[in-house]
């Protein structure tokens, strides 16, 4: 059991996956290419297809959806993945003694999400671990919280509503931000100084994430006002929400006498602290050279 459990651990970096209509969808190529340590996955997966016409399990495929997974190279491209029970019948028709490893990986990071859908406060545990280990003050964690509940309950109101994930959720999540900050989200990072792939909000300051949690409220209580739906609409509302937020901003600028979008980010926090550590360790304190007195 151990055995498997070590497998198991490998697997999540190697077998990407994306939560779609209430469950997880994996992808395909990422697991043939685990099962079969092919060099070309994608012809594998073409001669599957072929043999499914003539095994019977044709139907399958019929299952098999394209969605827009993270490549290589960083770029979103659309890639056939499947959910648990389409990926178990496809792992039938491979043959390898690498199978029941990933059976039990399926079944565990299904079991994960359902857990955090059944008890959220377990997620939000997790997350605030997270944020306290990159040495976030408490304050700034609890808004960074709310942003991010905030977040999820934005991109529920668009999935419910018929926006498509991936590109359109980019435009509407661009549009609120750059109505509110006047900046684009790249442009954003760049002053901040954070790598593209960065999440922004890891990296903005209190006041940066209150504006975004406030225009993307306002955005929520737009769409159910107006019952909106279709990208068209929700757009509108998005323009609508960041030129609230833009009109908050202006307010609070005026009363600071400064931007609100700031050049902080946490890469210069955390160097703070390693330095005050490396600091610490060279030069400790007189309790701690009592202390190392008494030991000789």
């Amino acid at each position: 059991m151990e055995e498997n459990s070590k497998s198991i651990s490998n697997l999540p970096s190697e077998i990407r996956r994306i939560w779609y209509n209430g469950e997880w969808h994996y992808s395909i190529i990422d697991i043939i290419r685990y099962l079969t340590e092919s060099t070309n996955a994608n012809d594998y997966w073409t001669k599957l297809k072929a043999r499914a016409k003539t095994e019977g399990f044709e139907e399958t495929l019929n299952q098999v959806v394209q969605l827009k997974l993270k490549a290589r190279d960083g770029r979103f491209r659309l890639t056939d993945t499947a959910n648990r029970q389409t990926v178990l019948r496809l792992i039938q028709s491979i043959p390898s003694p690498k199978a029941e490893p990933i059976r039990l990986w399926l079944a565990q990071v299904g079991e994960e999400r359902f857990e955090e859908i059944e008890h959220p406060e377990q997620a939000i545990e997790k997350f605030r671990q997270r944020l306290q280990a990159q040495g976030h003050d408490e304050a700034w964690i609890e808004e960074r919280i709310k942003n991010d509940l905030t977040r999820n309950a934005l991109t529920d109101e668009w999935k419910d509503r018929g926006a498509k994930e991936g590109t359109e959720f980019a435009i509407l999540t661009s549009t609120i931000h750059e109505g509110t900050f006047d900046i684009s989200i790249q442009a954003h990072k760049k002053y901040k100084l954070v790598p593209t792939r960065a999440n922004l909000r890891d990296h903005m300051t209190h006041l940066e994430l209150a504006l975004t949690s406030l225009s993307e409220a306002t955005a929520i209580t737009l769409h159910q006002d107006r019952e909106s739906q279709g990208f068209s609409e929700l757009k509108q509302d998005a323009i609508e929400a960041g030129e609230a937020g833009k009109e908050a901003r202006e307010g609070i600028e005026r009363r600071i006498g400064r931007p609100v979008v700031s050049p902080q980010n946490h890469l210069e926090k955390t160097k703070s602290q390693q330095r005050k550590r490396i600091e610490g360790q060279q030069q400790p304190s007189l309790f701690e050279e009592f202390s190392e007195g008494e030991k000789e």
